[in-house]
C-alpha cells in the first residue's frame, strides 16, 4: 500500500523544494512549473516580434485576412480558461504551420490557411494553439528542462520551418526556437480536447476539428513533404488523435457554425495569389540547387502574377546576387523594401550587396537596420569585416565573437577571423597545455589547438624550476601544422619535472 503513494510523495517533495507547483488553468491539475506567470508573459512579449521575423514576417498584402483571423481567435480566447493578452497574426510563410508563444502570442502561416476549408477548421487550429498558451505548455516544458539542466538558451536555431530562422543569433535565436517548440503526446491531446470545448463554447461545430485531423492524417500518410516540415513536425497527427477528437465531439452539443462560404470569401485574395507563391517557392528551391536561370524565370513569373509581394523581388535580387551582378541585386532589394520595410531580410541582402561593391557606409547602415529587426550571423559577421577594414580591431573582435558561438558556416568563418586577429595578440588563449614527466623525470608537454582553425609554427615558452629553485627559461617550436582540436606532444628533454605545476605557455603561432 505504501508503494502506491511513493510517486505522489516524490512529486510533493519536488514541489516543496522547488516552490513551483501550480494549478493548470485549463485542466485544474497540479503541475510543476518553475516559471512565474509574469516571466511567462514577458518571455512571450519579448520573443513575439523576433519569432515573426524568423518565420517570414507579417503577411501584409491582405490585411483583411489578418483581421478576420484575429476576430476568430479573439472569439475563442473570450471563452478560454485563462485571461491573457491574446494576439493573432498571419505570417508570410508557405509552410503549413501554426504556433503559440507563452502568454498567448499566436501565429498561423499563410500556407496553412490555404489548406483549410472552413471557419470551423480555422477555429480548430486557433483553439488548439490557445490551449497551448492557456495551459502553460511552454512553461511546463521549460520547467522540466530547468530541472534536468537541459534548458537551451539558443544562440542559433538548429532547425526551422523557414529560410530565415537558421540565420538568427542571440535573443532572436531563442525566439525562433520557442516558435518551433514541439510538445509531447499528452499536451497535444490536451490541446485537441479543450480546444474543441472552446470551439463549442464559441458557437463553432467541433466536427471541424475531426475533419481537420482526418485531413492531417491523410496528408501524413501521403508523405507530403511541405506538411511534414511544418505542422506535422510540431503537432504530429495520428489515428489516435482522430479517434479522441471524435469522442470529444460526441460529448459536446451538436451543431454550430461551420462557415465554409465565409471562409472561402475571406481567403479569396490569398487563394488567387497562391500560384504566384507556388512559383516563388519553386524559385527558392531552384536557386538553392544552383538552377539560376530557372529561379529567375520563376521569380519573374511570380512578380508578373502578383506584383504586390516584396518577397518576389527579393528572390530576383538573390538571383542577381548569385550572378555577382550586385547593382541589379540592389535595385531588386530596393523594390522589396519599397513594398515592405520592416522585414530584416531585405536590408540584410542589400547591405551585403553594397559591401561587395565597396560601399561600406551604405552597407553598414543597411546591416544595422537588419539587426534592429532580427540579429543574424551574416549581418554581424559582415559588420565585423567592415570594422576590421577600418582598423577598428576591438569592434571587429566583438562582432566575430557573437557569430563564433552560432555554429554553421558563419560560425566557422568567425572562428577563423577571431584566430587571425587574436592569436598575434594573445596566443595563449587559443591553446591548452598539459605537463607530464617521462620515465627519466624529463618534462613532456602536450599542446592542443583550440583555435578552431589550422595553425603552424607553434612556439612554447618553458620556465622550468630546478631543485635549487632556479628558473631556466627556454623555448621550443612545434613544427608542422595542427588541425583544430589536434594534440601534439613534445618531449623537452628538460628535467627534473616535479609535476606540481605546468610551467608552459604558448607565445606565438602562425595561421597558414
Amino acid at each position: 500500500m505504501r508503494n502506491m503513494f511513493k510517486p505522489i510523495a516524490s512529486m510533493a517533495t519536488v514541489c516543496l523544494l522547488a516552490s513551483g507547483c501550480s494549478v493548470n488553468p485549463v485542466t485544474g491539475d497540479r503541475e510543476l512549473i518553475l516559471i512565474s506567470e509574469q516571466q511567462e508573459l514577458k518571455m512571450g512579449e519579448q520573443a513575439y516580434f523576433g519569432a515573426q521575423q524568423s518565420q517570414g514576417g507579417i503577411y501584409d498584402v491582405d490585411p483583411a485576412l489578418t483581421s478576420y483571423v484575429s476576430e476568430v481567435g479573439q472569439r475563442l480566447a473570450a471563452v478560454s480558461d485563462r485571461d491573457l493578452p491574446y494576439e493573432f497574426v498571419v505570417l508570410n510563410n508557405s509552410v503549413p504551420n501554426a504556433w503559440a508563444l507563452p502568454g498567448g502570442k499566436i501565429a498561423i502561416n499563410r500556407g496553412l490557411l490555404t489548406e483549410l476549408n472552413s471557419e470551423a477548421e480555422l477555429a480548430a487550429v486557433l483553439g488548439h494553439e490557445i490551449v497551448h498558451a492557456a495551459a502553460r505548455h511552454s512553461a511546463q516544458q521549460q520547467s522540466r528542462g530547468m530541472l534536468s539542466q537541459a534548458l537551451v538558451l539558443a544562440t542559433a536555431v538548429v532547425a526551422s520551418d523557414s529560410d530565415y530562422g537558421g540565420l538568427a543569433v542571440g535573443g532572436a535565436g531563442l525566439a525562433a526556437q520557442l516558435a518551433n517548440a514541439t510538445y509531447g503526446r499528452s499536451a497535444e491531446l490536451e490541446s485537441d480536447k479543450y480546444g474543441m470545448e472552446y470551439m463549442s463554447r464559441a458557437g463553432y461545430d467541433p466536427e471541424g476539428a475531426v475533419q481537420l485531423q482526418e485531413t492531417f492524417v491523410r496528408l501524413n500518410d501521403d508523405r507530403k513533404s511541405d506538411w511534414l516540415s511544418g505542422l506535422f513536425a510540431s503537432h504530429p497527427p495520428s489515428p489516435e488523435r482522430v479517434a479522441a477528437n471524435r469522442a470529444t465531439a460526441a460529448s459536446l452539443p451538436q451543431g454550430g457554425k461551420v462557415g465554409a462560404d465565409v471562409y472561402q470569401l475571406k481567403m479569396q485574395k490569398t487563394l488567387a495569389a497562391k500560384p504566384a507563391y507556388d512559383a516563388y517557392d519553386k524559385g527558392r528551391e531552384a536557386l538553392a540547387d544552383d538552377k539560376v536561370k530557372e529561379a529567375l524565370k520563376l521569380a519573374n513569373q511570380a512578380i508578373e502574377s502578383f506584383p504586390a509581394e516584396a518577397n518576389f523581388y527579393a528572390l530576383r535580387g538573390d538571383v542577381r546576387f548569385k550572378e555577382k551582378d550586385y547593382s541589379a541585386a540592389i535595385k531588386n532589394y530596393n523594390s522589396a523594401i519599397d513594398r515592405r520595410d520592416d522585414f530584416f531580410y531585405y536590408p540584410l541582402q542589400r547591405g551585403l550587396a553594397k559591401n561587395r561593391l565597396g560601399d561600406q557606409d551604405g552597407a553598414e547602415q543597411d546591416l544595422e537596420r537588419s539587426i534592429e529587426l532580427m540579429p543574424t550571423a551574416p549581418a554581424i559577421y559582415a559588420l565585423g569585416g567592415i570594422a576590421e577594414k577600418r582598423g577598428n580591431i576591438d569592434t571587429a573582435i566583438q562582432r566575430y565573437k557573437v557569430v563564433a558561438g552560432a555554429g554553421g558556416e558563419y560560425g566557422q568563418a568567425a572562428q577563423g577571423s577571431l584566430a587571425r586577429l587574436e592569436i598575434p595578440r594573445n596566443p595563449a588563449a587559443y591553446f591548452a597545455q598539459r605537463c607530464d614527466a617521462d620515465s627519466r623525470g624529463n618534462l613532456i608537454v602536450s599542446v592542443q589547438n583550440r583555435a578552431g582553425v589550422e595553425v603552424s609554427n607553434v612556439v612554447i615558452e618553458i620556465d622550468l624550476t630546478d631543485n635549487a629553485g632556479r628558473v631556466h627559461p627556454t623555448s621550443r617550436e612545434i613544427s608542422g601544422r595542427l588541425e583544430p582540436g589536434q594534440v601534439v606532444q613534445v618531449n623537452t628533454g628538460l628535467g627534473p619535472y616535479s609535476g606540481t605545476a605546468c610551467p608552459v605557455r604558448v607565445v606565438s603561432a602562425r595561421l597558414p
